[in-house]
């Protein structure tokens, strides 16, 4: 067995979380590809949120959705993330982010660490007992400060109703993507 790269670590704690007629929300669209994953795992019965609010990362994702036949299980809001308890008022089991940019696109807009904490908050509040936040942070697009006001925040979720990990690759070069995962537990 080898040590599972980030993005692979992310969708395998995705898809031990995550069932068939789940709620999900893919936080930051981008081109699709996240969005694709979960209404794949979600099935015909469940239904995926996806948030961004480049209009070229919704086209995006909807032309994708299409190519699969997977439109009918999500619905795309060309919105911030940060409001995303406003659209959903479902219990989540599972949010996915990933921090950065949109690639491919313009690298001046970027995620925001205290819209991104407003959009953890808004994730939190509607998050499913056992539910699952997973971040995949790009540090590089601001010198880390985004990952830094994330990881400062979460150091003070309380551990009795939280879990949180930090899954990173310490050897690599060019300030490499790692994973923050929080997991709601059941306290009763």
């Amino acid at each position: 067995m080898s040590i599972l790269r980030v993005l692979e670590f992310t969708k395998d704690l995705i898809s031990k979380h995550l069932n068939q007629g789940d709620i999900a929300i893919d936080a930051t669209c981008g081109n699709g590809n996240d969005t694709v994953f979960l209404a794949k795992l979600v099935g015909e019965n469940g239904k995926v949120f996806g948030f961004d609010i480049q209009e070229e990362a919704i086209k995006n994702t909807l032309a994708v959705l299409s190519k699969e036949g997977l439109n009918n299980r999500v619905e795309c809001l060309k919105v911030s993330h940060s409001i995303m308890d406003q659209y959903v008022k479902e219990n989540v089991k599972v949010v996915m982010f990933n921090l950065g940019y949109l690639p491919g696109s313009d690298k001046q807009i970027t995620t925001k660490g205290l819209s991104t904490i407003k959009a953890i908050e808004a994730a939190l509040s509607i998050l499913a007992t056992k539910g699952l936040i997973t971040m995949v942070v790009y540090q590089g697009h601001d010198d880390g400060e985004e990952a830094q006001i994330v990881e400062d925040y979460l150091r003070n979720l309380p551990q009795k109703e939280f879990s949180v990990l930090r899954y990173q690759f310490v050897n690599q070069v060019h300030y490499p993507p790692y994973l923050i995962a929080i997991e709601k537990k059941d306290n009763s």
